[in-house]
């Protein structure tokens, strides 16, 4: 009896040990499955600490399935820590997950959240390689501490996003701990943020701040201490690196609550500003009734536009945009822009940029329809120079709208326009405004052999008598955001 168990036995592990042989899945379309795309060890600490989280590995097929390739893409230099099926380490080879079953992993981090040299955000990746397949399962924690902004609603056509002040409310930021933003801070429609001076906002990758139909933004930085608002890579290599992270994205904000930005640095994203009306692109169509107003702000080294404005309402004194590799100021179908005392220099040399650094228009086509919307621009005692012969683009269509601009007491690199061209007065033409250094983003007037020194209008002098840095400028008035 006990010799037939036996024989029973040897022959069932024998049968299983070549089924399982005969059945491990060779398919390229099968691929695992895992319980999360992204395992986020969203622990805030405050000292020195640990947090583990599991990462479960579906076979959702009925054959085996060998992942060929488990690997830990930091290597021994990862901050994160792996056991994979009982055993630790930082690669894995030929572990097979049986029919319809699973592994465990489990994840491990440690943070020093007072280490100033850690990032903000640390990611790394599990690679898992089956049937030629290869899969990435993202791996984030923070690192010092923070006010950590992380995005939690993903509606369809939108990008995914965290709402920090909802309707009727009021948020306050303020600069006790640096702000980090994982995704888009939502003000949402009757909300309101109010960041205040010294505020430090660190956007990751492809996040922003956007407001809502009716949402307002307020930032109030002072002279001595601005609102910076940059991405969150704070290696050396990115101090000056472009398009690290997406927008400032502002809709139509309700009537009596404009978007203000007062001492503001913006930098390193792929547009500053972008402001759009909510009705553009249809019949009756009117710019915002609340308006954008900046005051003694930058924006500087975006990869697409310091500011992209669709039939929107903007008023800018002492505003700075530099080195932006598509445009410095793009104002698109139209609405109702006043331009004092501001500097637009762009001397991207990133890559190749075809496109003026001021553009104007005041139509889009859509569907093979022709769309107008009213444009009123006027410039005074500015500068738009840069890199390229003409820095100065317009396209406006028809006579059905009312479309008017004007630039006067501006300094500007163009070949198409001068003061015989209605629409321009008082203007210099293609004389070299000597900035101290535009390859360091310094657009201040580098002596007084700078032709914009005293070439401007006294009268809009008084109407915006400091300029960027608190100089007066009421003697004799410079052109742009700086007084020499």
């Amino acid at each position: 009896m006990k010799k037939f168990f036996l024989l029973i036995l040897a022959s069932m592990l024998w049968f299983s040990a070549c089924r399982k042989a005969q059945t491990i899945s060779t398919d390229p379309s099968h691929k695992l499955v895992f319980s999360a795309d992204t395992v986020m060890f969203d622990t805030v600490f405050t000292s020195l600490g640990s947090s583990t989280h599991q990462l479960k590995i579906y076979n959702a097929y009925q054959e085996d399935l060998n992942i060929s390739e488990v690997r830990l893409m930091g290597g021994a230099q990862s901050r994160f820590k792996i056991n994979f099926d009982g055993e630790t380490g930082t690669a894995f080879r030929d572990k097979v997950i049986p029919a319809n079953d699973s592994l465990f992993t489990f994840l491990n981090v440690t943070i020093d959240p007072t280490d100033g040299n850690l990032p903000f955000v640390i990611e790394d990746s599990l690679l898992f390689v089956t049937n030629g397949n290869r899969q990435m399962v993202k791996l984030v924690a923070w690192g010092q501490n923070a006010h950590y902004i992380v995005a939690d609603t993903q509606l369809t056509g939108f990008p995914k996003f965290k709402i920090v002040a909802d309707s009727l409310e009021t948020t306050h930021w303020y600069d006790d701990l640096p702000y980090v933003i994982y995704g888009y801070a939502l003000i949402n429609s009757y909300g309101t943020l109010y960041i205040h001076e010294g505020t430090r906002i660190y956007v990751h990758g492809g996040g922003g701040i956007w407001s809502w139909i009716d949402g307002q933004l307020i930032i109030e930085g002072t002279a001595q201490n601005p609102v910076v608002i940059q991405g969150d890579r704070l290696e050396p290599f990115f101090k000056d690196q472009p398009g690290q992270w997406d927008r400032i994205w502002l809709m139509e904000a309700r009537p009596e609550a404009d978007h203000i930005v007062n001492h503001a640095i913006i930098r390193n994203g792929f547009i500053g500003i972008q402001a759009e009306s909510t009705l553009y692109g249809f019949q009756g169509a009117h710019v915002t009734q609340a308006a954008l107003r900046i005051n003694n702000t930058i924006l500087e080294n975006h990869t697409g536009a310091g500011i992209y404005s669709t039939l929107y309402a903007i008023e800018a004194n002492n505003m700075v945009i530099d080195n932006c590799g598509q445009y410095g100021l793009a104002i698109a179908n139209g609405g109702d822009y006043l331009i004092r005392h501001s500097t637009i220099g762009n001397y991207w040399w990133q890559s190749p940029r075809t496109t003026a650094s001021l553009f104007l228009s005041n139509y889009t086509d859509q569907d093979g329809v022709r769309y107008e919307f009213p444009l009123h621009c006027e410039m005074y005692n500015s500068i738009v120079y840069g890199a390229q012969e003409e820095e100065l683009g317009k396209a406006l269509s028809g006579t059905e709208v009312d479309t008017t601009y004007l630039f006067d007491h501006c300094l500007l690199r163009t070949s198409k326009f001068n003061n015989d061209v209605p629409g321009f007065s008082g203007c210099l033409y293609n004389q070299d405004p000597l900035f101290v250094d535009y390859s360091a983003f310094n657009l201040h007037l580098s002596d007084n052999l700078s032709p914009a020194v005293g070439a401007g209008s006294p009268i809009v002098a008084q109407e915006v008598p400091f300029d960027l840095e608190g100089k007066d400028r009421r003697g004799t008035p410079d052109l742009g955001a700086y007084q020499f």
